[in-house]
């Protein structure tokens, strides 16, 4: 071969190694790279959703509340309890399922929270009333309205219209809450449609709310036993709109002889 050509083939080699040695090194270059500033695994970020709620199965009721403007006089009777805290929720619900689209009559939730370790306070009314709403779809835009004066004390109440799909359901949510003890009687009453709130039947719920036991907690017993003293019936008037029992009436039916008439008497 000629010399002039077996130099050229020796530089065409080593050029080729060079490259090749030259790729290499970006290929372990990016692989370290990769491995020291790659992103980790969302996977092993994320944790799994767990409710801190448990259903309580065959619950025994420990109170009671009778409504009779519902056709399902006794409620659907709910308990659930919390896993680390302690806490308890008895929910009494009348009505059909929210989800029913044929549904078109009123339904009424009222839950009786006794908090436990898990919940150091409660919030403001709003709070709670948008909390509660969640089941209905919310939270929805409150307005709040004027406050019902129960056996318990003065009970919140925020109006709000709910979705159920096509429908829209005019409903009002309500919280009361104790600190000694520590108990919060909150929900909500919604009408089939558009049909204006009755707040009676809510106030009338609220009277007739009482406990049927709770051995374990006196001061819920000594609670509800103070609220029954200032139970009124439902309907009843203000004692400032009632008529004394020591005045007697005094009209035409009552009056004496010869009550006297307005006006002219024909023929005479």
């Amino acid at each position: 071969m000629h010399p002039l050509l077996r130099s050229l083939a020796a530089e065409l080699s080593a050029t080729i190694l060079r490259i090749l040695a030259y790729i290499g090194g970006i290929a372990v270059i990016a692989v370290l790279a990769a491995k020291l500033l790659g992103t980790p695994r969302v996977e092993a970020a994320v944790e799994p959703l767990r409710s801190d709620w448990s259903h309580v199965e065959r619950p025994y009721r420990a109170f009671a509340l009778s409504i009779p403007e519902f056709a399902e006089r006794e409620p659907d009777y709910a308990i659930s309890r919390h896993a680390r805290g302690g806490g308890r929720k008895d929910i009494m619900t009348w009505g059909k399922p929210w989800a029913d689209p044929a549904d078109a009559g009123s339904r009424l939730t009222v839950e009786v929270y006794r908090p436990g370790q898990e919940r150091k306070r409660f919030a403001d009314a709003a709070s709670e009333v948008a909390a509660h709403t969640a089941d209905l779809g919310g939270p929805y835009a409150l307005k709040p309205g004027e406050a019902i004066d129960s056996k318990f004390g003065p009970v919140a109440t925020f109006a709000f219209t709910a979705r159920a799909g096509e429908r829209r359901r005019h409903c009002l949510g309500f919280v009361h809450a104790a600190e000694e003890p520590r108990l919060q009687i909150a929900g909500w009453y919604c009408k089939g449609g558009a049909e204006v709130i009755d707040r009676g039947t809510l106030a009338c719920a609220l009277e007739r709310l009482s406990l049927v036991m709770a051995a374990s907690e006196p001061k819920v017993t000594e609670l509800f036993a103070r609220a029954e003293l200032r139970r009124r019936p439902c309907g009843a008037k203000p004692k400032s709109a009632q008529r004394p029992s020591n005045i007697k009436r005094q009209d035409w039916i009552d009056a004496p002889k010869d009550p006297k008439l307005r006006g002219r008497v024909a023929g005479k």
